[in-house]
């Protein structure tokens, strides 16, 4: 599918009392983004870099259409706002994503997703909001499902994920949140599963969320180690249909070989599992291949190819500037991912794929890139648009 790029909108904010965006204000007035090109492809006046990295909220928006994870041909708008709530030196980036879209098999989506970091990183706030009207296909539990004869699958989705952590020391952060998914007017076309699945199901439930986070800015962190570990514990009290566990293990680890430029080296590695008996837990709410918060693992798959009872993820991208003022770069990346089989909960079959993708630089002073990429295994492949880095 031949992505199009519509238009492209820098749209001024009014200012808040915190620090600049800018990770080195100075460094990031040396380089070039759309803006300063569309300035200067225009004839418009260039604009105060000083005032430009002075914003206190920077705002990235990009209308496109797009291949999306979970299969057909979206028309989507992905904004992105970025903004501190204290000095750049004690105090990481916040941003929060609004990513709606139809899709011209009939999806839509509305989610608004973000981290904030109060002033001087003392709490951390996680959010993952969204509605969704998802007929999607599903390939049964298993890593050996048949890529033949999927089951259709039409549900209406709410999830409302908040999390809210102290921090203890340096980048420890330490507490709970509230996690619900409500599926409902589910209906299966006739075939193997449609006698697992209900009509309506609602998981509802608290976490436990201990996290270190070393990076300085997670839409493009540029080093650093992130670790974060969610234990979900759903109960009928909490309006859960079951009571249910589940476990989110997510390890990510940067190292950057440049100053002045991006030449980085990522890994990203997570585990998500159901805890005791998972029959008790929904079918919907299984862990599966691109279904993490922000939908951006197992590119070269389709969303949901793979799920079961159990999920182990790997991937590495290595991500480089090919201009010298970093308007232009590009990335490789390959990924392997797992789901147990689901009555012995061992991993038999690995899926592995691989990709390249092109970055554009968008905002040069919150860092942001517009991202596209190519991902392709055995049995997939498409394209993928995003604000901000995978991972």
């Amino acid at each position: 599918m031949m992505l199009i790029l519509l238009c492209f909108g820098d749209i001024q904010s009014r200012e808040l009392h915190a620090q600049g965006i800018a990770e080195n204000d100075s460094l990031s007035r040396s380089k070039k983004d759309v803006i300063d090109v569309l300035r200067q492809v225009t004839g418009l006046k260039p604009a105060d870099t000083n005032y430009r990295s002075n914003k206190k909220v920077q705002f990235s928006l990009v209308p496109a259409a797009n291949n999306v994870p979970g299969g057909g041909v979206a028309l989507l708008t992905s904004t992105n706002l970025a903004f501190r709530l204290g000095p750049s030196s004690t105090t990481s980036l916040s941003s929060i994503y609004f990513t709606p879209y139809f899709t011209f098999s009939k999806q839509v989506i509305v989610p608004i997703r973000g981290t904030v970091f109060l002033r001087d990183n003392q709490w951390s706030i996680t959010a993952d909001l969204r509605y969704m009207y998802y007929p999607q296909y599903s390939w049964g539990l298993g890593g050996n499902s048949p890529q033949e004869n999927p089951a259709l699958i039409d549900y209406h989705y709410f999830r409302t994920y908040v999390n809210v952590m102290k921090n203890l020391k340096h980048n420890l952060y330490f507490g709970g949140g509230y996690n619900m998914d409500y599926h409902y007017n589910i209906k299966v076309k006739e075939n193997y599963i449609s006698d697992t699945i209900d009509t309506r199901t609602v998981s509802s439930g608290f976490t436990i969320n201990l996290t270190y986070d070393g990076r300085r800015n997670f839409i493009n962190p540029q080093g650093g180690f992130y670790a974060s570990i969610i234990e979900r514990i759903n109960r009928n009290w909490m309006g859960s249909d079951k009571n249910w566990e589940s476990i989110w293990l997510d390890l990510r680890k940067y190292f950057s070989f440049s100053k002045t430029r991006q030449n980085t080296l990522a890994f990203w590695s997570y585990y998500w599992a159901i805890i005791g008996d998972a029959n008790d837990a929904p079918y919907l709410d299984l862990p599966s291949i691109g279904w993490d918060s922000y939908g951006r693992s197992g590119r070269g798959y389709k969303q949901n190819r793979y799920r079961s009872n159990q999920l182990l993820y790997f991937e590495a991208e290595y991500r480089r500037d090919i201009t010298n003022n970093g308007l232009l770069g590009l990335v490789l990346f390959s990924n392997l991912h797992s789901v147990s089989e689901y009555h012995t909960s061992d991993f038999a079959y690995w899926h592995p794929a691989g990709g390249f993708g092109l970055r554009l630089k968008f905002n040069k002073f919150s860092n942001t890139n517009i991202c596209i990429d190519y991902g392709f295994s055995n049995t997939f492949n498409g394209i993928y648009l995003g604000l901000g880095e995978a991972f």
